[in-house]
């Protein structure tokens, strides 16, 4: 094990575990890898080339788009820093099954969104890396070109970004889950095939985000950006996992192919952000966003960077890696929060994706690193507790708390809260958007916000009104529950 590696593993065990814990248990992180391919392979996978959307019965099974991509995305990972070798037999399927995009589309009502595309680009990027099969470089290719070539994701004050839907649609957002994966794509696609074009396109995409999604006071990037022709107008302070991932993912790329420091030095500033700025009191990585955020693109974001020696990635991965050990489910999926305790229904692919990467990640840069999983929240008593009205509040003494909720309540889209720990909004202002599910279906028993700190204390989380917005929509909470973590 390399040095920095050792210094940081004990770092990372300091954050998750006390020394006078008596009845934890003791496991590597090489056995929490091998539960998390089981769990993506067994649970997940149909074993024919599709992704289950869900880890209960019935749940649609797909090929395409984040939810399913990010699935895609894991796997991968697993074959290349895991050296599985089944999982290139199973990107080979998938790339069979994945949708082939036409040259372009012009009437919107036809039209995919051009996110899904851009999603569907990396995915199959990644699937011909693994298996070297040039069909899924073929429908690569075309999935990139879709929205470059449709003339309905074009204009706007900031044409240099396309909107998400066809003409802009009614919200008229331009999101950077289009940009940062089509500049994640064109990157792949410049290494898969020596096209100066490619490499083109990535180096103007980056500029572009820069422009247009960079928070003004911190090197953080919002998701969203509103775009009805007279200016592009952010959505301030909405820092998704998967876009900061991609972002810290192509600038260590960028640094790599032209050589120019700048990049990795963004890309670092990026992630010590993410660290400082997106995690729990006891630093761990708070995923405060809707539901429809993938973690996954982070965990490659990290993964890059600790491949690259910088310790910033490295502690990440480590530091959650042992967290979310302890917030597992029987069957192995992982919920949205690290630190959280397990989700106690039903888990999507949109919510495990990040945990399951991360534990095959953190793996892979120290397998035999001893992981203290003493079940923080086993014995957490659930408080019922119905809270409808904003503001509210709850108010507790305790080293932890989680509440709990439906989600998409009022499916599927507008209704959010805005929380404030101990008198302080997050730094990422979401909130709770609870009415936001993927899945399209509500979801009982939810853990909707989790939060630890080091020790015991006197805690307050406030719920205020959410901000009424284009995206979100109005505001809505409605708590059934929480449970503390005693000491």
């Amino acid at each position: 094990m390399r040095p920095l590696v050792t210094a940081l593993v004990v770092a990372a065990l300091l954050v998750v575990a006390r020394p006078h814990d008596a009845d934890k248990r003791v496991a590597t992180l090489a056995g929490a890898q091998r539960k998390a391919l089981a769990t993506l392979t067994g649970v997940y996978y149909d074993g024919v080339g599709g992704w289950r959307a869900c880890d209960a019965p019935g749940c649609p099974v797909g090929d395409s788009d984040w939810g399913d991509d990010s699935l895609t995305y894991t796997l991968f990972l697993a074959a290349i820093d895991a050296h599985d070798q089944r999982a290139a037999q199973s990107l080979s399927a998938l790339a069979a099954n994945a949708p082939q995009y036409p040259a372009s589309c012009d009437q919107p009502a036809t039209c995919m969104w051009s996110d899904t595309a851009e999603w569907d680009a990396v995915a199959l990027a990644d699937e011909y890396q693994a298996t070297g099969d040039p069909n899924a470089l073929a429908k690569a290719q075309a999935a990139f070109s879709y929205v470059n070539r449709s003339t309905v994701f074009a204009g706007g004050a900031c044409p240099s970004i396309p909107y998400q839907k066809p003409a802009g649609g009614l919200n008229h957002l331009k999101t950077l889950e289009t940009e940062a994966n089509a500049i994640k794509a064109a990157i792949l696609l410049y290494r898969d095939t020596n096209d100066p074009a490619y490499l083109s396109s990535a180096l103007a995409g980056y500029q572009a985000a820069r422009s247009y999604f960079l928070d003004s006071v911190v090197p953080l990037y919002t998701v969203y950006v509103f775009d009805r022709g007279q200016g592009c107008r952010q959505l301030r302070h909405r820092f998704f996992a998967s876009v900061n991932g991609d972002m810290i993912w192509s600038g260590v790329a960028l640094a790599q192919i032209t050589g120019q420091p700048t990049y990795l030095a963004q890309a670092v500033a990026t992630a010590e952000a993410v660290q400082r700025d997106l995690s729990d009191a006891r630093g761990v990585y708070a995923d405060l966003q809707a539901e429809n955020d993938i973690v996954e693109p982070l965990v490659e974001g990290m993964d890059a960077l600790a491949r690259r020696d910088q310790q910033v990635g490295l502690q990440w991965l480590l530091t959650n890696a042992a967290a979310a050990v302890s917030a597992r489910t029987h069957d192995g999926s992982f919920g949205r929060f690290f630190d959280g305790p397990p989700p106690p229904s039903t888990v999507t692919a949109w919510q495990t994706n990040g945990g399951l990467s991360l534990e095959i990640a953190a793996a892979s840069l120290a397998p035999e690193t001893a992981v203290q999983s003493p079940m923080p929240w086993v014995g957490a008593r659930r408080v019922p507790h119905q809270l409808r009205e904003l503001p509210g509040a709850i108010r507790f003494a305790g080293a932890g708390i989680a509440v709990f909720g439906t989600l998409g309540e009022r499916c599927c889209e507008s209704g959010h809260a805005t929380v404030l720990v101990d008198g302080r909004q997050t730094f990422d202002w979401s909130g709770i958007w609870q009415n936001k599910t993927s899945l399209h279906q509500s979801i009982a028993n939810t853990i909707l916000f989790a939060w630890r700190w080091p020790h015991a204390g006197r805690h307050t989380l406030m719920f205020l009104p959410g901000s009424t917005d284009a995206k979100e929509g109005s505001s809505f909470l409605h708590l059934t529950g929480y449970q503390v973590l005693r000491p």
